[in-house]
């Protein structure tokens, strides 16, 4: 029980990170391209993680590891800020956060699929339900979608789902922030090339919200909120504790509220309201 509890505290304190991601996202990219930002990001967390492991004597993968961390590299470093990076060109940061409601049920049906979980049915109804209330809240009255920025964001959401469910899995056995280490690491040759492929051709035109942003997304999005959120799935279940991303959009839209003055629906409360209960019943089943 203990193992479970801590499993859904150290899962919430990665959601709380996570939910200021798409928000830094969205400044970040008003002066630095996509590719740059997402590669740039990937790099510096890799050299942060690279300390860590090197400092600390951290046991290197075994072979069988590589193709895991490899969907890890896809899911978390490269795919998912890359497609959300591209899509908040196109929809704002608080359309864009909604899509996360549905990263819940796409973890946990990776992790029936790749980590052999077996949630009770109840599960699923609580799941179903909480996606189709974010999703019900993003439908409602939202005229700031578009087809290109909704289908990038689809899209991102399937590889991170993906991504999470092979990171919990390795964390199991390698640790949480060692397995986000170590996927950063693998993908560093590629995201360092295109890096300096990518340069912003001048930096005067770079704002200080612009590398705050950038800072964010490299520090605590691709490398806190993982030590956090691996460690959580790891010790309290991928698809239970998968549920709690249901509160990120509502975490985001706060923020994205405080920070870039973009206005909250009153049904969000409501909404909500709904997205607590049905955690609760999926914490439950799960």
């Amino acid at each position: 029980m203990e193992r479970t509890t801590a499993g859904w505290g150290s899962g919430l304190l990665g959601v709380i990170i996570f939910s200021g991601s798409l928000p830094a996202t969205r400044v970040a990219v008003a002066d630095f391209s996509p590719m740059f930002l997402t590669s740039a990001r990937a790099v510096i967390a890799a050299l942060l993680g690279a300390v860590f492991l090197f400092a600390l004597r951290q046991t290197r993968p075994e072979r069988h590891d590589i193709f895991p961390l490899t969907l890890v590299a896809i899911g978390g470093v490269v795919g998912f800020p890359l497609l959300t990076a591209l899509a908040l060109q196109h929809i704002t940061a608080a359309h864009s956060i909604v899509f996360i409601g549905l990263l819940p049920l796409a973890t946990a049906i990776f992790g029936v699929l790749r980590g052999g979980e077996r949630p009770k049915p109840a599960f699923w109804l609580f799941s179903v339900a909480g996606a189709a209330a974010v999703a019900g809240f993003a439908l409602y009255g939202s005229n700031e979608g578009t087809l290109t920025g909704d289908l990038l964001m689809i899209a991102a959401i399937l590889v991170c789902g993906m991504g999470y469910a092979e990171g919990a899995i390795l964390s199991r056995r390698l640790g949480g922030w060692q397995v986000i280490s170590w996927a950063l690491l693998l993908s560093l040759p590629i995201m360092a090339a295109i890096a300096l492929l990518t340069l912003p051709h001048t930096w005067s035109n770079v704002g200080v919200p612009a590398w705050i942003g950038l800072a964010y997304v490299s520090i605590f999005s691709m490398m806190v909120g993982f030590i956090f959120w691996y460690r959580g799935l790891a010790l309290g279940g991928i698809a239970g504790v998968g549920q709690l991303q249901l509160l990120q959009p509502f975490f985001g839209f706060l923020q994205a509220a405080i920070f870039l003055g973009e206005p909250i629906a009153w049904t969000m409360i409501a909404s909500t309201v709904i997205v607590v209960g049905c955690v609760a019943g999926a914490k439950r089943f799960a």
